[in-house]
């Protein structure tokens, strides 16, 4: 997910719905895929949020280091339209930003089911550009709507729900894993145009719910899955979409 950081920082705001989506159970090359996920997570390692290098120390002065890592490297909307050009890289260095160990993984784990089948399906060059343009574009669209907040915005889940949009359209029958807590997390397995729209939805009931302070930027979730269906739809509605996809989906539960 993305998320926005103050002088405190919170907990990891979910919508109601943890989905797990499959893959295919025949083995696929993602070399992207595993690049952004190998990079991510080393980032994140070597930083302050992850709270393991001494050299940023501990309370006070590592909640510093993590404010003032979070202002360098994430994305400030009412900075970002200054006249600054390093104001303009910060949607595109906070991608590989992430506030916790729960942020990241959730991110991970979502980009790893759903990225490997769309990387295939896109070609490795044009999936590389999807992930980095959409994800630009997801978080230049929530600065833009909220151009006066002076909150840190980090995170890749822009980019990952671009994946998700684009998944609708090339897999709309793939069959997805659905751990719903209204249901006792019981593990139920649906079409892709049922849990993906699902959880477009949550991610719509919660932005009208949601301000410009520390939370979740459930409105870049939105743009980034619009933006990830449409591009699909403009470059592959032509072509015939892959149906019913057999998968398996990877244990474990969290959302983007």
């Amino acid at each position: 997910m993305i998320r926005n950081w103050s002088k405190s920082v919170r907990g990891t705001v979910t919508a109601v719905g943890a989905l797990v989506g499959g893959r295919s159970s025949r083995r696929r090359a993602a070399p992207v895929t595993y690049t952004l996920i190998t990079l991510c997570c080393l980032l994140f390692l070597i930083s302050p949020a992850a709270g393991l290098n001494p050299v940023y120390g501990t309370g006070e002065e590592l909640l510093a280091a993590q404010r003032a890592y979070f202002r360098r490297w994430g994305v400030i909307p009412a900075e970002l339209f200054e006249d600054s050009p390093g104001s303009a890289l910060t949607p595109a260095t906070a991608l590989f930003v992430h506030g916790s160990w729960v942020h990241l993984l959730g991110n991970m784990l979502f980009l790893y089911v759903f990225g490997a089948m769309t990387e295939e399906r896109m070609g490795r060059l044009q999936f590389a550009l999807f992930y980095l343009g959409c994800g630009y574009l997801a978080l230049l669209g929530y600065a833009g709507a909220n151009a006066h907040s002076q909150e840190s915005l980090v995170g890749a889940s822009g980019a990952i729900s671009a994946i998700l949009g684009a998944f609708l359209f090339l897999f709309p029958r793939a069959r997805v894993t659905s751990l719903l807590p209204f249901l006792f997390f019981l593990p139920l397995r649906f079409p892709a145009w049922v849990v993906l729209p699902f959880w477009a939805a949550l991610q719509w009931m919660a932005a009208g719910r949601a301000g410009d302070g520390p939370g979740v930027a459930y409105l870049a979730h939105l743009v980034g899955f619009g933006l990830g269906f449409a591009f699909a739809w403009v470059r592959f509605g032509r072509t015939t979409r892959v149906g019913g996809v057999p998968v398996a989906a990877p244990e474990g539960e969290n959302q983007p």
